[in-house]
């Protein structure tokens, strides 16, 4: 394997993820020393490469490389003069490495990532009742909620609490995880047909019915994508029933709910709802302002960030928390390359510019939507994001959630989420009542079509 032309080719996928300006600043004196016994080694030119890759494009950079070689490595970030003191120490016995207690090659054969954790997953409202799901699965694998499923829009902690879920487990028990993606499920099952040297593919069956059944913990992420997949889904069923019935824990998350995955096997999606299936919501201000703090303070930056920045980057920023997060790299990288400058509001409004203006489309286009309709039947923006039922502000609800189904990119659960919290099947209910009566009533129809255009 040529590790140059493999580290090219997956700088190029890494590159179409992000702003010219965030590659160039951490990835453009980047090195790939070694790849080899499911460890990827890079050699980065300052310390501030080192945490700012390590804590904010490790995924990133590990699905890159899964996209490339249809592995999992575990990524490690080094300075030139610890490259030389690890090639100095290359003859250790890797059982001597220990992280908490357990061996660091068990850490990569789960395929967790260590840096996600309960401990600094930022916990508010629209996830606290999936942190806490999360933490009894931990704390009771295979006892409680069997499966776990969860589920939301991309960027809002799913993935962070899966793996905390697999750390946690493995710092406090002996038992076996493995955290995987319905990718590399998919890849590891065509692997099947393959055969090796003895003109039989019995050692990679062996080897695939070895890694996933021979588990305590199976976390799989994004099973949507499945879908499509007959075959890997019989695989995936008999997988899941023999887990299920050896009462082995399952985790499964998704960008929708088990009722939404159609391209799924429906007895799948009835499995998926034996345990407890759990929405992760968008995070409010307040969360969003927290979550930047965290970020903050874990970064140990050499310069403090004001107040009304965080707060200008919580109100006009979308609820994707690693963009969030993102902002805050930019804005550091914005600083630095500006001669140090100090980070003000103004600073920040520069900086942030191109990323503000798509967050402020995405964060305002329901709320937009909402006081228009509030305004032509005459009632509150507060009322039609209420809990309230009379009449006189229900439709109104319904035609504010079916326009935005209509003129958004917004998931039912999202919008769901803004007005007042209800649940993705109301959302649904009412577009396909509006959509109904616009063909039944003219006088409906007429209303939508204005509405549309005074929205446009």
């Amino acid at each position: 394997m040529n590790i140059d032309i493999l580290f090219q080719n997956a700088l190029k996928i890494i590159e179409t993820e992000l702003s010219s300006l965030s590659f160039q600043t951490w990835f453009e004196d980047l090195k790939l020393i070694d790849l080899k016994d499911g460890k990827a080694i890079f050699q980065v030119p300052m310390a501030v490469h080192k945490k700012q890759l390590d804590n904010n494009y490790y995924e990133i950079i590990q699905s890159a490389f899964n996209q490339v070689t249809g592995t999992n490595f575990e990524l490690e970030f080094l300075l030139e003069e610890e490259i030389k003191n690890k090639l100095e120490k290359e003859s250790m016995k890797e059982e001597e490495k220990k992280e908490v207690g357990v061996p660091s090659s068990f850490n990569k054969k789960s395929n967790l990532n260590p840096n996600y954790t309960f401990d600094n997953f930022v916990v508010g409202n629209s996830n606290k009742f999936a942190q806490a799901a999360a933490l009894s699965v931990a704390e009771n694998p295979g006892k409680m909620y069997n499966p776990l499923f969860l589920y939301g829009n991309s960027g809002l902690g799913k993935t962070h609490l899966m793996h905390a879920i697999g750390n946690y487990i493995i710092t406090n028990s002996n038992r076996k995880v493995l955290y995987v993606t319905s990718d590399q499920f998919i890849n590891d099952f065509i692997s099947i047909n393959k055969k090796d040297d003895s003109g039989t593919n019995f050692n990679y069956v062996d080897f695939f019915k070895d890694k996933y059944r021979n588990i305590d913990v199976l976390i799989i992420d994004d099973i949507q994508f499945l879908g499509g997949a007959t075959q890997t889904q019989q695989e995936f069923f008999h997988t899941f029933n023999t887990l299920y019935d050896d009462s082995k824990q399952i985790i499964i998350s998704s960008d929708r709910s088990p009722d939404d995955l159609k391209l799924l096997e429906e007895r799948l999606r009835t499995r998926f709802c034996w345990g407890l299936t759990v929405n992760i919501f968008p995070p409010d201000f307040t969360l969003r302002t927290e979550i930047l703090r965290k970020k903050i303070l874990a970064g140990n930056f050499e310069q403090d960030i004001p107040e009304d920045v965080i707060e200008y980057i919580a109100s006009n920023m979308g609820s994707d928390v690693r963009q969030l997060e993102g902002s805050i790299t930019r804005l550091i990288a914005y600083s630095t390359i500006m001669g140090g400058a100090n980070i003000t509001l103004n600073l920040a409004i520069e900086a942030l510019k191109d990323f503000i203006s798509k967050g402020l489309s995405e964060k305002n286009e329901i709320a937009r939507i909402q006081k228009v309709v509030s305004e032509f039947f005459q009632i509150n923006v507060e009322d039609i994001r209420s809990k309230k039922r009379s009449a006189n502000i229900a439709f109104p609800r319904q035609v504010a959630m079916y326009l935005c189904r209509k003129l958004t990119t917004e998931s039912f659960p999202k919008i769901g989420t803004e007005f007042g919290g209800k649940d993705h099947s109301t959302v649904m209910h009412s577009v396909e009542k509006i959509e109904k009566e616009r063909k039944e009533n003219h006088d409906l129809d007429n209303i939508i079509e204005k509405l549309m255009k005074d929205l446009e």
